[in-house]
């Protein structure tokens, strides 16, 4: 069965432009250089090893990104931890790119996608790159107004050294 998304542009984080009428985000963090760095962060991408390294809740046992998984992420610390059910978009593993995009799905306090594609370039450089589009869902999420692109953009950025740790640890681990 499909997942039941919030939203009608489903899969629109893996192309240009970003749908209208939506917060937008973008940030690109290098996370290494080499082949190797780039398929341990792929790995760490897939399997929510970067999401765990970055402090998000991921239940165990959850499978890797593939379309259809449902997965409910838990930001925050505490009582203060926000929990918001998604299911993957799209999710790809080629040469050069792998990631995936999970969309909200209901009882979400966002309603969009968000993509997580880590890319090795010719000269061998490493990097995470988030896009998203985003708008409020719940009534927590409208009252932060213009607070909620903000800790959008440091999630994105602590996904960024996160994953950077974990490509590292992961590599010498070998």
């Amino acid at each position: 069965m499909a997942p039941r998304f919030t939203y009608p542009e489903v899969g629109a984080t893996g192309r240009d432009p970003l749908p209208g009428g939506y917060s937008h985000l973008r940030v690109s963090t290098p996370t290494g250089h080499g082949r190797a760095v780039f398929e341990a962060a792929a790995d760490a991408v897939l399997t929510w090893g970067m999401h765990r390294a970055a402090g998000v809740r991921i239940a165990d046992g959850t499978p890797p990104a593939a379309y259809g998984v449902t997965v409910t992420p838990g930001v925050g610390i505490g009582p203060l931890r926000v929990y918001g059910p998604c299911a993957v978009a799209w999710a790809l593993r080629e040469e050069r790119r792998a990631g995936f995009a999970y969309g909200t799905l209901p009882g979400h306090p966002e309603t969009g996608e968000e993509a997580f594609v880590v890319t090795i370039d010719d000269a061998g450089d490493v990097t995470l790159t988030v896009t998203a589009f985003s708008w409020p869902a719940r009534w927590f999420t409208r009252a932060a107004g213009p607070l909620v692109p903000l800790f959008q953009r440091a999630y994105a950025r602590g996904c960024g050294r996160a994953l950077r740790k974990e490509a590292a640890r992961r590599t010498i681990r070998g």
